[in-house]
């Protein structure tokens, strides 16, 4: 497992906007990625988790900024923060694959158009 990610791998990896990303900095503590030689941030992969946790609470559980502050504290205090964040990770992961099972399944189904089908240069009747 890679170690550490740049700002575009992290992007890539939660499906955010490197904008996002850098304003969660600002607003959560705990989201602070350090700077390599050139000044490009690098996140470690328990940042990319807890990304994730916050992604979560902000996108699928409605919380404000501060209200997901409060709950990632209130996860840091009862020692369930490594767990949480793990497991939004973990549903990540899960709804990235559902949508690709939903994608070859309407391929399937003929609801999608293969790349095939879409670059054909059959000549309209």
């Amino acid at each position: 497992m890679q170690e550490f990610f740049s700002i575009g791998e992290v992007c890539a990896l939660t499906d955010l906007k490197p904008h996002v990303l850098r304003y969660w900095e600002s607003q959560f503590r705990f989201l602070n990625p350090a700077k390599n030689r050139s000044g490009n941030r690098v996140y470690k992969s328990r940042e990319v988790e807890l990304i994730l946790l916050v992604k979560h609470l902000l996108y699928t559980e409605k919380y404000t900024i501060e209200g997901a502050r409060q709950k990632v504290e209130q996860f840091r205090r009862t020692g369930a923060l490594k767990q949480e964040a793990a497991r939004a990770a973990s549903r990540q992961t899960i709804a990235e694959l559902r949508d690709a099972l939903q994608a070859v399944i309407d391929t399937l189904d003929g609801k999608r158009k293969t790349r095939a089908a879409s670059s054909s240069t059959e000549p309209a009747a």
